[in-house]
Parts: C-alpha cells; sequence; structure tokens
C-alpha cells in the first residue's frame, strides 16, 4: 500500500510593509502645534535640542531657544525623540 499526500500546500507570502505609511507628516505637525521639546540626534552624532516649527518634505526646521535656528535635512536625522515636559508658552 502507498502512501499518497493528497493535501497541496500553497507557498504563502507576506507582502512587505510599505516604505511610507503617511503618518510622518501628520506627527510632525503635532510636534510643532504643540510646541513639543524634542531632541534631534543626527547621523554624525550630533544632538540639537528644540522645537519643530516647520516642515516639508526634505527638511525640519528646528527651534531653539537660545542658540540660532536650524534647517536639518531629514536624510540626516538619525532620530527625533520627545523630551519630557513641555515647552512654557509666554
Amino acid at each position: 500500500m502507498a502512501f499518497r499526500a493528497t493535501a497541496t500546500f500553497s507557498k504563502k507570502t507576506k507582502t512587505p510593509p510599505p516604505e511610507e505609511t503617511g503618518m510622518e507628516s501628520s506627527y510632525l505637525k503635532a510636534l510643532g502645534e504643540k510646541q513639543t521639546p524634542v531632541t534631534v540626534k543626527l547621523l554624525s552624532g550630533e544632538t540639537f535640542r528644540g522645537w519643530i516649527e516647520y516642515y516639508d518634505l526634505n527638511m525640519i526646521r528646528l527651534t531653539r531657544e537660545s542658540s540660532p535656528n536650524l534647517f536639518i535635512f531629514k536624510h540626516e536625522i538619525m532620530f527625533i525623540a520627545e523630551d519630557s515636559g513641555r515647552r512654557s508658552r509666554s
């Protein structure tokens, strides 16, 4: 008596996640509207603190209290992290 496999196995592949979810702009907008203090770390290792006043497809503007404002290209950013506490509004 020969064993015959009747079940066929279909190879199911998962689709990779999308590169863009569309959430970046809404997150940056929320940070800017609330003037949430953030830390921006660059790929070079430099770290800057401030709040995001403006952003577009390629860069952000980081506004700082006692230092010049910075325009930072997004491709140079390692990460953006929210700082604890909030910026006081005058």
